[in-house]
């Protein structure tokens, strides 16, 4: 039977995942991501969506990063009316990250007009808090290894793929061809096999047609351990006396924070200093962990059992208050702030990086993947000066990055994925990732596997047999 694959996101580029199946009379979207980075992705999320979303008959997620949920609330506001799949962790995720999400747009147009700084008149958020609960109305949870039918002929199943707490492989097979069974997989995000708090991905069988993540495709994690990395990172800042700024991403990255800094304090590896979580998502997203911990890695669920509170170091301060997190903005003594958003486009810590990037004693400590045209990225990259809220802001603090707390595989973890599989790959779709991460990858997998691989183009077409 013939099936058409669109992708209208995340080709091309790291984010914006939107994959459509129009299969058996039905319209399938895999995952409804906003674009981000450059602005020329970013303006991408205030075009008309490149089909009616009415004609959209069900969304399945694979997990609940904004750059593959975000957008839900301006599809559900523009028509869409059928129900949301994903597992039962990231339904809860998505909840939290679109009330947060509809709340910053709102916020990010209510300041850009009252400073005069956009260049509409009057600015408007993408969406509003009202779309975002619309949208989580529709959201319906299933469990890891159930079998559901989001349409007629086919049966869907979500799997751990370990890149964070819910995110999933889906996999779509036919049920309306007994004689020949074809199963459609979305690998979603691929974590690491030996991720601090997480399991490592399941291994999937008998795959005929695979779109897979490439955000690594061209890389190979820093081999230097990830707690010793952090350990030698904020002993350095510590002994400068001043604050250190952790931009992090609310959900997975700040609790793995919590978690090996809990760690090392335990260990006398650091001092246990003032520690500041300066985010109500990431918050909630520490609750959520928490009430989640049979879906963590087997050491943290002994610890657990153990009487451990795994993700409480020893000074864990819990800002949620606008006006504590203002007041943080005043401190120069020595102290971490783990505050959104991770690429530093946005959230609280652009106000501590504005107090704080001028400071030559201060550090600001990357831990994760900063896509092209984000601030962190221009940060990492050595820029003299960052543009936020209209203004130049001089960089003298100290920028450090540690590679290893990335939850995407690399390029040989991907492969290493890829040749468990126990039957060639009829056709494999490479998406988000940037140019040459993909390309890359695309060589590496032919090169090991002899399978066919495409990198997709925006929005055409591409038909397999399914």
């Amino acid at each position: 039977m013939s099936t058409t694959l669109r992708f209208l996101g995340a080709a091309g580029t790291v984010t914006g995942s939107r994959h459509l199946v129009e299969t058996r009379g039905k319209r399938i979207l895999v995952d409804c991501g906003l674009f981000q980075g450059p602005k020329r992705n970013r303006l991408k999320n205030w075009d008309p969506f490149p089909v009616d979303p009415n004609t959209i008959d069900v969304v399945l997620l694979t997990h609940a990063h904004v750059d593959h949920i975000g957008y839900l609330p301006r599809l559900v506001r523009d028509g869409f009316h059928g129900r949301i799949y994903a597992t039962h962790p990231t339904v809860e995720l998505v909840r939290i990250l679109l009330a947060d999400t509809a709340h910053l747009q709102e916020e990010e147009a209510k300041y850009a007009n009252k400073k005069g700084y956009s260049k509409h008149s009057p600015a408007l958020p993408l969406f509003t808090q009202r779309d975002a609960e619309r949208a989580m109305d529709l959201l319906y949870g299933v469990s890891y290894g159930d079998e559901f039918t989001p349409i007629e002929g086919l049966v869907a199943k979500y799997r751990d793929v370990g890149h964070i707490l819910g995110s999933a492989f889906l996999s779509l097979k036919t049920t309306d061809r007994p004689d020949r069974p074809k199963k459609l997989l979305f690998s979603g995000d691929i974590g690491r096999p030996h991720d601090v708090i997480l399991r490592p991905p399941s291994q999937p069988y008998n795959v005929d047609y695979l779109v897979m993540e490439s955000t690594y495709g061209d890389r190979l994690h820093d081999p230097e351990d990830v707690r010793q990395g952090l350990a030698n990172a904020l002993q350095q800042a510590f002994s400068r006396n001043a604050p250190v700024l952790i931009p992090s991403f609310a959900v997975g990255r700040s609790q793995s924070l919590l978690y090996l800094i809990r760690e090392l304090e335990e260990e006398g590896a650091v001092p246990a200093v003032p520690i500041y979580l300066d985010s109500p998502m990431a918050l909630k997203a520490l609750e959520t962990h928490q009430n989640n911990l049979r879906d963590l890695n087997l050491t943290c669920r002994r610890k657990t059992l153990a009487g451990v509170d795994i993700f409480r170091p020893k000074h864990l301060h819990l800002v949620s208050h606008q006006r504590e997190s203002k007041a943080l903005c005043k401190k120069t003594d020595r102290c971490i702030i783990i505050a959104g958003s991770g690429m530093a486009a946005g959230g609280r810590i652009l106000h501590h990086l504005r107090q704080n990037l001028p400071n030559p004693l201060a550090t600001v400590l990357f831990v994760g993947y900063q896509a092209e045209g984000t601030r962190g990225r221009a940060l990492r990259d050595g820029k003299p000066h960052i543009r936020m809220f209209g203004q130049d802001v001089q960089v003298r603090a100290h920028i450090q990055s540690i590679d290893g707390f990335s939850g995407h595989a690399d390029y040989l973890e991907m492969l290493a994925w890829l040749m468990a599989f126990n039957k060639p790959v009829s056709r494999v779709f490479l998406t988000h990732g940037e140019p040459d991460a993909s390309a890359a990858l695309q060589a590496k997998i032919r090169e090991e596997f002899g399978w066919p691989v495409t990198l997709p183009q925006e929005d055409h077409p591409y038909t397999i047999d399914f």
